[in-house]
């Protein structure tokens, strides 16, 4: 008798031929080939071949021939005063402790730490610690002006291990696919392929601002369903990355009934959420926009919202902090995550901390508002002058354009690290804040030009068996030590080259930067217009 309902899988079927056939399998050693060839072949371009190659430079740098730089964005001080409490609890019963916090950090470690029994270094409950996820839903009412069950909330180490769970849930072999935009964050076409599925894509137009069409997305799904696949869910990136664009209202509500046309689960990537720019776009999340339909989309629509402290203008990307919701999922399906989310025990404490100082932070009135306040805007005025500065660059390049909607520079998402080697210093580049931009960029900190790469170029790349855009990227790193991402490590349209690229060296070195940028292009073009002339 088979287990589970008589359902055949495949490692049953394996099994199965092992105990009747006569064969004895040998011990194999270990090695790529007897890996799980899922993880093999899974891809993850913004830590591929380039970076690897950028933190060579950089350790070189370390041993003598330079001097580091990091990036200078300095941290939010109520967030790290808060932290450092949590961290060492004597310190809220020290005299000197009223001297050196002010009294709204020290009052806010003190409920976190009376709900959090053992401190930051115990396990606490594997949702997230509830007094934590109550502060975070708390965020969540105030932005959208809907409630917040905090039995709909996962508290996890970044958002990416909402992909991790939704993907090995949903994915039960490779006739499942994941409707995913393109170009799209890798982690995407990673986990998918990490768990078996198939990546289902949807070409973001960009002569359109990097918009899609539901007849596109119909066709899609219909083919798929020809050929015998079942689609399972649809991936919105909003803000965009790489691509930077800003859905608006009605775009976000054909999606939502796209999803309900077509039975799927809506995974919205709703983690650049502070970083828009443009005039006349803000941020609405799917979840207001579903709960404010008025039809039976509101009650329906499986949804899964996604936010992490690794963007914004805080950019606590190492501390590994977000969350995810989800609305519409039967209990027996919200069990199972939560079954997921026990077998990892818990996300760390200090990343839960930092979730829910950043959907509750400092309020106007409070000791800490003002430095707050100050705080985050001079970190998006900077931002703001660099990005200018990003895109008056690529404007002046020949073979180079972006857009977002209206001939908007793309000032996309989720970027790497840039990295001068071969000056006297390394500028370090990671996910990080953004700024309030004219409306020349729509949303984030990373642009995504198109580039026109000369037709040598593109056969010097195709012998070596490797892409145009991305033997750009490994030329500009060489020659100059800008760390890049190749177009498509993203996706792309065929025959279209790209490279993403960010706004966040240090703005003293911007313009440096912005200038060996210039100076490789140019010289790229005219190395590879003289092949062709010469030919």
């Amino acid at each position: 008798m088979l287990a589970y309902g008589d359902r055949r899988t495949s490692s049953y079927d394996d099994l199965l031929e092992t105990l009747t056939s006569h064969i004895k399998r040998e011990p194999e050693a270990l090695s790529v080939k007897t890996l799980n060839q899922n993880v093999v072949e899974a891809e993850y371009a913004v830590r591929g071949a380039i970076a690897i190659k950028s933190a060579a430079y950089q350790q070189q740098l370390k041993e003598g021939k330079g001097d580091d730089l990091p990036f200078d964005k300095k941290p939010i001080t109520f967030f790290r005063q808060v932290l450092s409490l949590c961290e060492y609890r004597e310190l809220l019963d020290n005299e000197l402790a009223a001297q050196i916090y002010p009294p709204d950090a020290i009052e806010r470690a003190r409920q976190y730490l009376d709900g959090i029994p053992g401190g930051v270094g115990a396990y606490s409950e594997s949702k997230g610690a509830v007094v934590l996820r109550k502060q975070v839903a708390q965020g969540i009412e105030a932005r959208d002006g809907h409630p917040c069950d905090i039995d709909n909330l996962w508290l996890t180490d970044g958002a990416s291990p909402a992909v991790h769970y939704c993907m090995k849930s949903l994915l039960r072999n490779e006739h499942d696919c994941i409707l995913c935009p393109i170009p799209q964050y890798p982690l995407y076409s990673a986990t998918i392929k990490l768990y078996g599925g198939t990546l289902l894509p949807y070409y973001l137009e960009e002569s359109e601002g990097w918009q899609t069409t539901l007849d596109n997305l119909r066709v899609q799904v219909g083919t798929a369903r020809r050929q015998g696949k079942q689609v399972r869910a649809m991936v919105v990136i909003n803000p965009g990355n790489p691509t930077g664009q800003v859905l608006d209202r009605d775009n976000q509500e054909l999606l939502v009934r796209f999803c309900k046309e077509e039975g799927l689960v809506l995974m919205a990537d709703e983690v650049y959420q502070t970083n828009i720019y443009a005039e006349g776009k803000s941020f609405v999340s799917f979840k207001k926009v579903l709960m404010e339909m008025g039809d039976d989309c509101t009650t329906s629509v499986p949804l899964v919202s996604m936010n992490s402290i690794s963007k914004g203008f805080f950019g606590e990307c190492g501390r590994r902090g977000g969350y995810f919701e989800c609305i519409n999922f039967p209990k027996e399906v919200k069990d199972q995550l939560y079954k997921l989310s026990s077998i990892s025990l818990c996300p760390n404490l200090s990343g839960q901390i930092c979730m829910a100082l950043t959907m509750n932070p400092p309020k106007p009135g409070e000791p800490s508002y003002e430095l707050f306040a100050k705080e985050r805007d001079d970190i998006l005025s900077s931002l703001k002058r660099r990005a200018v500065l990003v895109k008056e660059t690529f404007d002046s390049l020949e073979g180079v354009s972006c857009t977002t909607g209206e001939s908007f520079v793309c000032l996309g998402q989720a970027g790497l690290v840039l990295s001068a080697a071969h000056t006297s210093h390394t500028l370090s580049l990671n996910s990080s804040p953004a700024p309030m931009l004219p409306a020349a960029v729509e949303g984030s900190m990373y642009a995504f030009p198109r580039l026109t790469i000369p037709p040598a170029a593109v056969k010097a790349a195709a012998d070596q068996d490797k892409q145009p855009d991305f033997v750009y990227c490994m030329e500009l790193l060489d020659k100059t030590g800008i760390v890049t991402v190749p177009g498509s490590g993203f996706g792309q349209e065929k025959g279209t080259f790209h490279v993403r690229t960010t706004i966040l060296p240090p703005e003293s070195d911007m313009q440096a930067v912005s200038d060996k940028f210039a100076e490789f292009h140019k010289g790229f073009m005219a190395k590879y217009k003289n092949q062709n002339g010469s030919k």
